[in-house]
């Protein structure tokens, strides 16, 4: 584990205040995803190291809306993959696709995100992407927020490969 790395995440993106959860929880600690992913050194360090990971034989990544999105194409210009930027849901207008880049159908693809929790959306656009014609099997993350999501992700036939654990990233800092 790159522990400088990890620290360098988590001082950037663990904020404190009082924040309402999505759960619908306060607290007063939280992780701001979106502060790693727009720091254009840190987001080249994160693309370099998941590089290393990504399956051999993977023909496309494909980085899901909207946080996976930065991610993927920060790999694709260390590592030369084509790109797939995924939507939650199809436009319902003009090309009305689920995924805007490259075309997918019989190709293997990588699911890139930032964090994953539950892999909830991962789950529905691998579905989406499965029911046009992409192979998928794989899926590279940033930080695994909840390690259950391996098991979760595994009954979908999907191998989960992540950077770090937030329990990684926690204890860089102590």
């Amino acid at each position: 584990m790159d522990t400088k790395l990890a620290k360098d995440i988590f001082r950037t993106s663990h904020i404190t205040g009082e924040f309402l959860l999505r759960s619908g929880q306060t607290s007063n600690e939280y992780f701001d995803k979106y502060l790693f992913e727009s720091d254009p050194e840190l987001l080249n360090q994160i693309a370099k190291e998941l590089a290393l990971k990504i399956p051999k034989g993977t023909e496309l990544l494909a980085g899901l809306e909207m946080g996976g999105i930065p991610i993927c194409t920060a790999i694709s210009l260390h590592a030369g993959y084509n790109t797939l930027f995924v939507r939650k849901e199809a436009k319902t207008y003009g090309t009305c696709k689920i995924a805007e880049g490259q075309e997918f159908k019989g190709k293997k693809v990588c699911i890139i995100e930032d964090v994953i929790t539950t892999g909830g959306q991962v789950i529905q656009s691998v579905a989406e992407l499965r029911a046009r014609g992409a192979i998928v099997d794989s899926v590279v993350c940033v930080i695994l927020r909840n390690p259950e999501a391996v098991e979760i992700l595994k009954k979908d036939r999907l191998e989960l490969i992540s950077l770090f654990t937030m329990e990684q990233l926690k204890k860089s800092v102590v």
